[in-house]
């Protein structure tokens, strides 16, 4: 998949969210992620889970799809990553509260190519209209 040093992911931590260090083990869990492996994360809560799927969806090319069943938690991050990032398609909600425009507008984004990860929640991953879009757009992985 994606192979960056340690210096270099310290680098992009820095450019991207303006850390100086991981937590714990999220170092090890990012690099997995980088080379394609499957990951299983527990951490307690604030211990750095979605850092550990937010940095190499930022890395890697393509979209990354984030499955989650709380909307508010799925909100919540997509507000924090817009505060690290110029642009606003960089992550987006996908689900039934959106209206018509922006669903078309979120559909735009991920078929721009501007959208790093995507939220999800898991009932909306068997609506046939949003497996056809996500059919045409390259998945960097999923993290749930």
């Amino acid at each position: 998949m994606t192979k960056v040093s340690s210096q270099e992911l310290h680098d992009q931590l820095k450019r991207i969210f303006g850390f100086n260090h991981f937590k714990g083990n999220q170092e090890i869990v990012i690099q997995s992620i980088l080379e394609g492996k499957d990951s299983f994360v527990i951490m307690p809560t604030g211990g750095g889970k979605s850092m550990c799927y937010q940095l190499p969806a930022m890395i890697m090319e393509g979209t990354a799809i984030v499955i989650s069943p709380l909307i508010a938690l799925m909100k919540n991050q997509v507000d924090s990553l817009r505060n690290f990032s110029l642009e606003k398609g960089i992550a987006h909600v996908y689900n039934s509260s959106l209206t018509k425009i922006e669903q078309a507008e979120v559909k735009q984004d991920l078929f721009d190519g501007k959208t790093k990860l995507l939220y999800v929640a898991p009932e909306s991953l068997v609506k046939e209209e949003n497996i056809s879009i996500l059919k045409k757009i390259k998945i960097s992985f999923i993290a749930i």
